[in-house]
């Protein structure tokens, strides 16, 4: 398994470099179109509706000219209103092919934004041969952020005309005046004017609704290309042509508008992760030079400013509370429901909302470098790769469409000659055929689900990098844990502590002196279990000097004027200390899983003190909901093998592994692969980095404060919630649900329609009616996902 990091779409499932890649060598071929060369990688060839496009820059690799190095040349952005979909970005590499000079290219198709890096004489000619191809390039200018339409553009959601003739009014007056071609068809007869009447009706409504599909349809035909525009193009003009022109016009009017409505169900999908972005303010209040405060864009902030919040704000930047306490809803960024309290020192993500008190933060990330920023640029790549589902899909569509083409053109020629059929029915059996042969619904089944699915998981604090992988979760049979920060809070506490003199252990004042003593020595230490020693026991520590570290063993120093070591078994050993009592006590706190310290002086052992890590509170529940979804759940833990049984037995696990080392992890994991079938890795995202690369799906713990468990894992629970891992297989599987349930809507409206085209029992308004009726039922339906809950 291949384990791509937030920079790179999984390996197997890219089309073209990510945006971070270098530029190509020398030898570098042009990038090879999607599979199709059509929109999203299928064969509908959709004017836009019928992709989820993101946001998300897409670097395609030119062939290096002679000239200056690619990586001094600057980029050029350009705007082209009508390149939303992968079948237009097809045409305009198709088009800058052999263009000399062009070294690379980055579309954001969600932004319809064009970014070209070319030699300086090399760029007049790339536009001159963008135009040629039909498109219309304009020089971006960043848009302001009061614009509303504007910013909705470049963050992916289209923003929807105001103005009627702007929006639906050319749609809906087209399908009036199809309905009166319509009504003129029906009724008029074919002498006198009304049969004029009715074609002007009808070649207005197409020139008011399809204009761009014409234009569109007549570039791909060109080309040679079978995509939805080519088909209705064809299909349209032959009616007309066969003075079928009422059902030209109801046909092309019809398809207008359902693929406006289309377009409106779909943008849901995509502003899914649109509020996620809109969660960061745009504005902070920002210390300046002179120590007052003034209002500035985020854009304006850099690292290490101080920024403040008043309570009921939302957090503008990452960083580090240097004043103040509050509690902070974190659900944006980790799911987590119950507001968290913190104070200086802790961290805070932006975003987030500071719900109790004032806080003044130090910026520790730039706006564009913030967890949520990573989180929506990972969302984002993960709904550009394409799901195994969508790849099926892929290659469905690209039979399916020249089959049904071929049916029709079959049709048309043979049904005269074998069917007995007039040639004009013949021809118009075979322009229905041509309407149904359009993939729409199909190819659209997949990607609104697995947009919605993923939008839904970022929501919930399960970051999924890839659809690949949130298909695939439903099939897990294993799920192995790492146990240190992953079923285990990952943070050593004080849990048990004990005088050894029983006089000493009856005497409050004697006790309260040995806790002094103890947290005096182990305060200046920055040893782990010492650390959690310290903040176990209770304030007050006594004058301490000459401390010093022993490597292995532990620490001593002087308290108090006297001598005191605060060690390990070796220690007490060494300084023969180690007595039989003191063994067994040791011994049976190390039983329960536990680190054991001990206090000492010159004279012998004091007191006694047990570290361990503790249970999450979920991690118990986590076991027993993998047990109810078939799921069996083990631990790989490079800890010993007696706190490795322990731990597991306080959450529920029967199959415990310890003393793992890093070869061990990766040898057990195929163990459990063929014994069991696909194995889920969770840890930590680091420590863990080779058993997450080897298991089918690796599962990093969270993320919300590491980079590296962002970069090294398939899927990233933010909140370090381990219950997040059942949370994903239901959401896997419910929505391997609503695609076949998709797929199968698609198919099953398809094969009746077929049928009666064939049979003369279809219109070709009827067609489309089946085709976008489909189309939205599909889009319907795999937004539902947006709306999932988990049940258990």
């Amino acid at each position: 398994m291949q384990t791509p990091s937030l920079s790179s779409s999984p390996p197997e499932e890219r089309t073209m470099p990510s945006q971070e890649s270098a530029v190509a060598p020398a030898d570098a071929a042009t990038m090879p179109e999607p599979e199709g060369g059509t929109c999203g990688g299928h064969a509908c060839g959709c004017s836009g509706s019928q992709t989820i496009p993101v946001a998300m820059p897409v670097q395609v690799a030119m062939p290096r000219a002679a000239g200056r190095k690619p990586s001094s040349l600057p980029w050029a952005d350009y705007r082209i209103a009508n390149m939303d979909c992968a079948s237009e970005e097809a045409d305009i590499r198709r088009a800058l092919a052999p263009v000399s000079g062009v070294h690379g290219l980055r579309f954001q198709l969600a932004a319809r934004v064009l970014s070209i890096q070319a030699e300086a004489v090399a760029l007049p000619q790339a536009l001159s041969a963008i135009r040629q191809a039909g498109y219309n390039p304009q020089p971006l200018t960043p848009p302001p952020a009061s614009a509303d339409g504007e910013a909705a553009m470049v963050s992916g959601v289209r923003p929807h005309p105001t103005r009627f003739m702007e929006g639906w009014g050319p749609m809906l007056i087209a399908l009036a005046l199809a309905v009166a071609a319509e009504v003129i068809g029906f009724a008029g007869s074919d002498a006198g004017w009304m049969p004029w009447v009715g074609r002007a009706l009808a070649a207005a409504a197409i020139a008011l609704s399809g204009l761009e599909t014409y234009r569109k349809g007549l570039l791909a035909l060109r080309q040679g290309r079978l995509n939805i525009n080519a088909l209705m193009t064809v299909a349209v003009t032959g009616a007309f042509v066969i003075g079928q022109w009422p059902e030209a016009a109801m046909v092309m009017a019809l398809y207008a508008l359902a693929e406006r409505i289309e377009a409106r169900s779909v943008d849901r999908a995509r502003q899914a992760i649109q509020t996620l972005l809109d969660l960061a303010p745009r504005e902070a209040m920002v210390q300046q030079a002179d120590e007052s405060w003034q209002r500035q864009p985020v854009e304006q902030i850099a690292l290490g400013q101080l920024i403040r919040m008043a309570a009921g704000e939302r957090v503008p930047l990452d960083g580090t509370i240097v004043a103040g306490q509050s509690a902070l809803d974190q659900a944006p960024v980790t799911g987590e429901s119950l507001p968290v309290d913190k104070g200086p020192g802790d961290t805070v993500f932006a975003g987030t909302v500071n719900q109790t008190g004032e806080l003044t933060v130090r910026v520790t990330a730039l706006v564009g470098d913030t967890t949520l920023a990573r989180i929506i640029h990972a969302v984002e790549q993960a709904q550009a790769s394409r799901a195994p589902t969508q790849r099926f899909v892929d290659r469905f569509a690209a039979i399916y469409t020249p089959a049904v083409f071929a049916i029709a053109v079959a049709v048309a020629v043979l049904g005269p000659l074998l069917g007995g059929w007039t040639v004009l029915d013949a021809i118009y059996k075979a322009l229905v055929l041509l309407v149904i042969a359009c993939p729409c619904a199909l190819v659209i089944a997949t990607p609104v689900t697995v947009v919605s699915a993923l939008a839904t998981a970022a929501r919930r604090g399960i970051l999924v990098k890839g659809g690949r992988y949130l298909e695939e979760a439903r099939q897990l049979k294993v799920v192995a844990f790492d146990k240190t920060g992953t079923l285990t809070a990952g943070q050593p506490a004080l849990v048990h502590w004990e005088a050894l003199n029983p006089s000493t252990d009856a005497q409050a004042d004697a006790r309260t002196r040995l806790a002094q003593v103890a947290r005096s020595l182990a305060a200046r230490s920055t040893h782990p279990v010492s650390q959690a020693i310290a903040n176990g026991l209770p304030a007050g520590e006594l004058q301490t000097d000459q401390v010093q570290a022993l490597p292995g063993r532990g620490t001593q120093g002087r308290v108090e004027g006297k001598t005191h070591m605060l060690g390990n078994q070796r220690l007490m050993n060494e300084r023969g200390h180690a007595s039989p009592d003191l063994q067994v006590r040791m011994q049976t706190q190390e039983a329960q899983g536990r680190t054991v310290t001990v206090l000492a002086d010159d004279h012998g052992a004091q007191a006694l003190f047990a570290v361990a890590d503790t249970v999450k509170p979920g991690s118990a529940g986590t076991v027993q909901a993998l047990g109810q979804l078939g799921v069996h759940a083990v631990m790989l833990s490079g800890d010993n093998a007696a706190t490795a049984r322990h731990v597991g037995a306080q959450v529920g696990l029967t199959d415990t592994r310890g003393n793992l080392l890093p070869d061990d992890k990766l040898r057990a994991i195929d163990a459990l692969r063929q014994s069991h079938g696909p194995v889920a890795m969770v840890g930590d995202g680091i420590n863990d980095a080779p058993a997450l690369a080897k298991a089918d799906i690796g599962i990093a713990m969270g993320g919300a404060g590491t980079d590296t468990a962002m970069e090294a894992a398939d899927v990233v629970i933010m909140n370090d919630d381990p219950q997040r891992v059942p949370e994903l297989i239901r959401l896997s599987r419910a929505t391997h649900g609503v695609l076949w349930q998709n797929i199968a809507l698609a198919l099953g409206i398809k094969a009746v329609f077929l049928v009666l085209a064939v049979m003369g029992q279809a219109s070709m308004w009827m067609a489309v009616f089946a085709d976008m009726g489909a189309s939205l039922l599909v889009v319907a339906n795999g937004l539902r996902m947006l709306r999932w809950r988990h049940a258990g």
